[in-house]
Parts: structure tokens; C-alpha cells; sequence
């Protein structure tokens, strides 16, 4: 392994900090070049580039990061400008180098709340604009990096460990088992996710690998069923397992406690032990659903998700929520849960039916609005053939983006209440159309919309920021508004929401694009004015 850690970015991205942390943690020594640069040109950075111009700069940089490079076994926060030159880049070729990724956004914030003598020489005037002037300028330079990690939602503490594990060969979740996107640790249990094309075929040998043992359940639903059974079933028993299957009816009406009873029945009626194991083969109801009866059935046993469409592959898989609907209400009874693996193969996407890819899509697009700039961006740069936003790349990142937010909360104490964008009214949708006129997608579509509006109305978000998501949201394929629904109907279920404390809702609302907060006592008439928006 490289004896070198240059950490490269923005300005705001905290490679200062981090990087001290991580050398600590390593033993290392520490340079940032910036300092260097100011001790032995005698001036401040801002006097070097008002005397001498940014190329005099740049050269003093390229020595600089030479010498702190020859500084052995040294952990380097570099300048935000050092992959643009020559020199920069031929110093960083020979060390392990990591971009700390941050929105403009973020960065702007963290560079206000830092006292400073004098302005930055690039960031004068507004800094925001400026650094994401700058962001567009050198993203190609960043991503020449071995590795790249996004902050903006994680402790300085958080990306130091997610720094130290790519330096020492894995991934920002890597848990040793290959293709694993990212890693949920819980006090709950802690388990690999797996994103990668062709992963179904592997899925024996990874519940091996993980340690599970006994027989192997597989419950799908008639959907997923005669297109995957099969070669679950054939993995589970070419690596040893005996493997059986119970396919369930289709759809959300369908996730019920009387489907339980019927999945109970089955295991039941097959003497399934502790040491047996359940697969949550299907899409948000087989995981909600099958995740719920593994828990209780013996008072639980272990079971793995392996998601079939979209939703449950950037959601519903991941976290640990299992239940069923009640007919108050959408989720009302259930248990948390943590599964052993999540297994997701995006080839199993190409069978998916349109309006099932659309409504996975809202799950992704929320990710990015409450807290991921970049993956806002990178949706809107893509949007238009959904079968191009469904790929590997983007269900990783938005898969990273749940894992890391449930391993911080995995009850829903704190921030993974952010999780619920868009589910007030969503759920309250859902319900009143008795759980079958609207996916959960396109109903939580609707609830971000409603979010938007009331977040616009309240003074929390600009208008521009509304337009934005809503562009995404249509490009996406989704719907604006709900048709032929019954408005009390909607507003009786959101009183029933699990989010409501002390009769009042809470609502998770946008404060910019990727940053989300939970307000309380939201005029009424923010809220009517919402509903007259989405319910036509």
C-alpha cells in the first residue's frame, strides 16, 4: 500500500480535518499545503496571489506537495486546486489519492462558519456560485482520483474511517464480500449490500459465505416468481442447501396480516427451525412482508433480501422496516428487523414492467433532494430514458446513501426520519385509494410535490428549487397530482401516520436541493393549499 494519503477537493470539503484524523489513526505525519506554502513564502496565501498571480501560486504548490511528499509515511491535505497542473498531478500519481466530495452548497456553509483574515482568492464575491464554478472545472480532475468519497452528510470522523478502509484495499462499505456496494452496521445486526449484473446466480454462494446455514425458504410473489425462482433456487442448491419456494399473490393489496398467516402456514407446516433461513425474493411487499413473518415466526429467524424492482432494490430492502398495511393506514403494524444480506442484481430489471421503473425512480430522486446534490445532478443529466437512470452506478449511490443514514438511526429517532420526503401525503394517497390506484412511487411523487409547496409556501424553499424537482420528477415518468381521490380520505390516514406526535405531523421538508429537515406546526393553510395542488 502507498505510503502517501492525499486527500484532494473543494475548499469545505474538510481535508484538513479529516486528514489529521486520519493520520492519527495511522501513525503518520501530517502536511496540509497550503500551510506549507505560507511558511516558506513568508506571505499568506491571499498576499501570493495578489502579488504574484495564481501561476506563481500554482508553481509553489506543485514544490510544496513534492515536499510534503517525501515527508515518508504522511497523510496530505492538498490545496483545491492541486490535480489541475502538471506538477500537482505527478506528485499525486505516486500516492493513494481520495476526493472528499462536497456540494458547493455544503462547502459555502462550512467556509462561512470558519473565521478567516481575509477572503479566499477564488471564492470572492458570492462563494457558493463560485465554488460551483469551480466544482465544474476541475470534476474531471477530482475524478481522476483511486477513490472518491461524498461528505456532505458524514462526520469528519465517518470520512476518515471511510479513508482508511479504501486505503486499505476495500470500499466505502466494504465488509469483504465482493461487489458489496456498502455495509449497514446497526445495533440491530450488520450486513453486506451487494450491487452488481449476474449477482442472482452467486445468491448460494454468498449465504454461505455469510455464515447461514440450515434450509433455505424462498418466498416471491406470482410477479417475480416464474421469472427468478428458478435460478434462486438452483444457486441455494448448488451450494448445499436444501431450497423451497411459496409464491405469494402480487400487489400491495395484498400485504396484509392474512398473507402473513398464509407464509406462517407454510413455514410452519415445513418444520422450519432457528437455524433455517428465509429469502425475500420480490419486490416492497415481498421484502416488507417476508421481513416481517421471518421475525416473528420462532420469534425469528435469519432471512436475505433479494429485491426484484426497483423500489425495493434503493429502499424497501435496506434498513430493516418490515410490516404490513392495515385498512387505517399504510404500515401501521410491523417490527424492525435487520436482514443478513442484501442481494441486488440490476439485471433483474429488464423485465420490469415501465410503470414499476418510474415509480422505483421516485426513491432515487428523493435521495437526492433531501440529502445528495451530486446525485440530483446526475439524474438530470441522464433523465429521459429511465432504463438509463436504473443502472448500477446510480442504485449503488443511492443505495450508499440508505445504508449510511440507517446506520446512524436505525430506529428512526433522527435523521432517518429525512427517509420519509415525500410519505406524508404519499401514504395518505395510498390509503384512500385502497392500496391499489397508485404505486408507492407515484404516490410519494405526489408527496413530494405537496413537500415542495408547502416547504415554497412556509419560505423554506425557493420556487426555483420547487421547478427543479418537479422537472425531474416528470422526467422520470412520474405523476404531479392524484385524480378521483377522496381528500378526507387522505387527510384521515395522514392523522394516522406513524410520524404524528401528540396529534401534530411532522414534515420533512427541503431547506435547499440536498438538505432536508423535519419541521413542526405548519400552518393549516400551507397544508390545504398543497392539497388543493396535488388532489385534483
Amino acid at each position: 500500500m502507498p505510503d502517501q494519503i492525499f486527500l484532494v477537493g473543494l475548499s469545505g470539503s474538510g481535508k484538513s480535518t479529516v486528514g489529521r484524523l486520519l493520520a492519527d489513526r495511522l501513525g503518520w505525519s501530517f502536511a496540509d499545503t497550503d500551510t506549507l506554502i505560507e511558511r516558506t513564502a513568508g506571505r499568506s496565501i491571499p498576499d501570493i496571489f495578489r502579488e504574484d498571480g495564481e501561476a506563481a501560486f500554482r508553481e509553489l504548490e506543485g514544490r510544496a506537495l513534492a515536499r510534503a511528499a517525501r515527508s515518508g509515511q504522511v497523510v496530505v491535505a492538498t490545496g483545491g486546486g492541486a490535480p489541475t497542473h502538471d506538477a500537482g498531478r505527478e506528485v499525486l500519481a505516486d500516492g493513494f489519492t481520495v476526493w472528499l466530495a462536497v456540494s458547493p452548497a455544503v462547502a459555502a456553509e462550512r467556509l462561512a462558519a470558519q473565521p478567516a483574515d481575509e477572503p479566499r482568492p477564488l471564492l470572492t464575491g458570492d462563494p457558493q456560485a463560485r465554488l460551483e464554478s469551480l466544482l465544474e472545472a476541475r470534476r474531471d480532475d477530482y475524478a481522476r482520483s483511486d477513490a472518491s468519497i461524498e461528505v456532505d452528510g458524514l462526520t469528519p470522523g465517518q470520512a476518515c474511517e471511510q479513508v482508511l478502509r479504501l486505503w486499505e484495499g476495500g470500499g466505502p462499505g466494504d465488509s469483504g464480500i465482493p461487489g458489496a456496494a456498502a455495509t449497514v452496521s446497526t445495533p440491530g445486526g450488520s450486513y453486506p449490500i451487494v450491487v452488481q449484473e449476474g449477482a442472482l446466480v452467486g445468491l448460494g454462494g454468498l449465504c454461505e459465505r455469510i455464515g447461514l446455514s440450515g434450509r433455505a425458504f424462498v418466498l416471491t410473489d406470482t410477479g417475480s416468481g416464474p421469472l427468478f425462482a428458478a435460478t434462486a433456487l438452483d444457486s441455494l442448491r448448488a451450494a448445499g442447501f436444501k431450497a423451497e419456494s411459496m409464491a405469494i399473490p402480487a400487489g400491495e393489496e395484498h400485504k396484509t396480516l392474512e398473507t402473513v398467516q398464509a407464509v406462517y402456514d407454510w413455514l410452519l407446516g415445513e418444520r422450519v427451525e432457528r437455524g433455517d433461513f428465509l429469502v425475500c425474493l420480490g419486490g416492497g411487499v415481498v421484502t416488507d412482508l417476508g421481513g416481517f413473518a421471518a421475525a416473528t415466526v420462532l420469534r425469528g429467524i435469519p432471512f436475505v433480501h433479494v429485491p426484484t424492482t426497483l423500489l425495493g432494490m434503493v429502499d424497501a430492502a435496506i434498513g430493516g422496516k418490515t410490516g404490513v398495511d392495515h385498512a387505517i393506514g399504510k404500515n401501521l403494524v410491523g417490527a424492525f428487523a435487520q436482514p443478513r444480506l442484501v442481494l441486488t442484481d440490476p439485471a433483474l430489471l429488464a423485465t420490469l414492467p415501465p410503470r414499476h421503473l418510474h415509480s422505483g425512480l421516485a426513491e432515487l430522486v428523493k435521495h437526492g433532494f433531501i440529502l445528495d446534490e451530486e446525485l440530483v445532478r446526475l439524474l438530470e443529466e441522464r433523465a429521459g430514458d429511465p432504463t438509463n437512470l436504473a443502472t448500477e452506478d446510480l442504485i449503488a449511490r443511492s443505495t450508499a446513501i440508505k445504508a449510511r443514514v440507517v446506520s446512524d438511526d436505525e430506529r428512526e429517532a433522527g435523521a432517518r426520519t429525512l427517509l420519509n420526503y415525500g410519505h406524508t401525503i404519499g401514504h395518505g394517497i395510498e390509503a384512500a385509494a385502497g392500496f391499489s390506484r397508485y404505486l408507492h412511487g407515484e404516490a410519494v411523487a405526489i408527496g413530494m410535490h405537496a413537500a415542495g409547496r408547502i416547504a415554497c409556501e412556509v419560505g423554506l424553499l425557493p420556487a426555483a428549487a420547487l421547478d427543479r424537482q418537479q422537472d425531474l420528477l416528470l422526467a422520470c415518468g412520474l405523476p404531479q397530482r392524484a385524480e378521483g381521490v377522496d381528500r378526507e380520505a387522505v387527510v384521515g390516514a395522514m392523522r394516522s401516520d406513524k410520524k404524528v406526535r401528540a396529534g401534530a405531523i411532522s414534515w420533512v421538508l427541503l431547506e435547499r436541493i440536498g438538505q432536508a429537515a423535519v419541521h413542526r406546526d405548519i400552518p393549516d393553510e400551507a397544508v390545504e393549499a398543497a392539497l388543493d395542488a396535488v388532489l385534483a
